[in-house]
C-alpha cells in the first residue's frame, strides 16, 4: 500500500473542492425542485443528473476532508 503522503494536498485545495462540493449541491437541489414543476419536458433527465451532482459532490467533500484538511 503507497504512503497517504502521495495524496496531500494544501488546505487552500482542500476548501476549493469543498466550495466545488456545495456548489454542486446547491445545483442538484434546483434541479430536484425543477424536475418537479408539473409535466416538466426533461423530469427524468433532471432527476438524474442531480443524483450524478449529489454523489460527484460526496466524492468531492471526501476528498477534502480527507486529504486536504478541510474541515
Amino acid at each position: 500500500m503507497p504512503p497517504m503522503h502521495y495524496f496531500a494536498m494544501t488546505p487552500h485545495t482542500g476548501v476549493r473542492l469543498a466550495e466545488a462540493g456545495f456548489g454542486l449541491i446547491f445545483l442538484a437541489g434546483i434541479w430536484l425542485a425543477a424536475a418537479q414543476i408539473p409535466k416538466p419536458r426533461f423530469a427524468t433527465a433532471l432527476t438524474i443528473i442531480a443524483g450524478i451532482a449529489l454523489a460527484l459532490a460526496g466524492l468531492l467533500l471526501e476528498i477534502a476532508t480527507r486529504w486536504g484538511h478541510f474541515g
